[in-house]
């Protein structure tokens, strides 16, 4: 089995030119080209930023939804009571409760994707921020969780919103869709992701800003992109 995989991964990284940076649009279609998985892929980007996240202010972190979705099915739970429960429920989301539900997570139950609270309870929720913590699922007003809009909150998470969070070493990984989809689609996803990174610098951010820039599938080579070209784009 070993051997297959290898000799997939070595057909598809024969697809990609040596020391070439491509544009996103051709840098798309190598992965295209690649000999498929025989799974449906996940199609990533990986930045690694300037940055230097030991410092508040140097932080990226943020969220943004695909214009056409990720291809995976988010299952959302709501921390809302009275009207705004009713209108989680409406909007599609998969779990909705208060204290029941804060103490159904306390109790170890974790099936869910994201997690959306309004402001109200968020005392309630601020308990759970051992265990939803670490797994980047506590709810957030600056990622637009922490909300009284709770139906516009659901309907984006199911619609494929993205969150991303600069890591230790200044990089940030974030999907932008499957193999399966389209090459305008996932150009279109990828762009949108990619913007979304650059608008995000940090004023404390010295010198280069994207330092390198490469798509990927799950099981398939990085193929990179020309990091330059895209800071020139997004010079003030």
């Amino acid at each position: 089995m070993a051997t297959l995989v290898s000799k997939r991964y070595d057909t598809a990284a024969a697809k990609i030119e040596a020391q070439r940076e491509y544009t996103v649009e051709e840098a798309i279609g190598v992965l295209k080209a690649m000999p498929a998985a025989k799974f449906d892929e996940s199609v990533d980007l990986s930045f690694r930023l300037g940055v230097d996240p030991k410092h508040a202010d140097q932080m990226v972190r943020g969220a943004v939804v695909m214009p056409h979705g990720i291809g995976k099915s988010v299952r959302v739970a709501v921390f809302a009571k009275g009207e705004k429960e009713r209108e989680a429920r409406d909007a599609g989301a998969d779990v909705v409760g208060a204290e029941d539900l804060v103490e159904r997570v306390q109790g170890g139950w974790m099936e869910f994707d994201t997690a959306i609270a309004t402001p109200d309870l968020m005392g309630q929720v601020g308990r759970l921020g051992k265990v939803l913590g670490p797994r980047g699922l506590m709810p957030n007003p600056k990622l637009g969780t922490v909300t009284f809009d709770v139906a516009r909150a659901v309907r984006e998470a199911k619609a494929g919103k993205v969150e991303f969070r600069v890591d230790k070493a200044g990089n940030v990984h974030a999907p932008i869709g499957k193999r399966s989809f389209s090459a305008e689609h996932l150009v279109a996803n990828g762009m949108t992701m990619i913007e979304t990174i650059m608008r995000a610098k940090p004023a404390a951010a010295k010198g280069t800003y994207l330092r390198s820039l490469t798509v990927s599938t799950t099981m398939g080579p990085g193929v990179r992109i020309d990091a330059q070209r895209i800071s020139n784009l997004f010079k003030k």
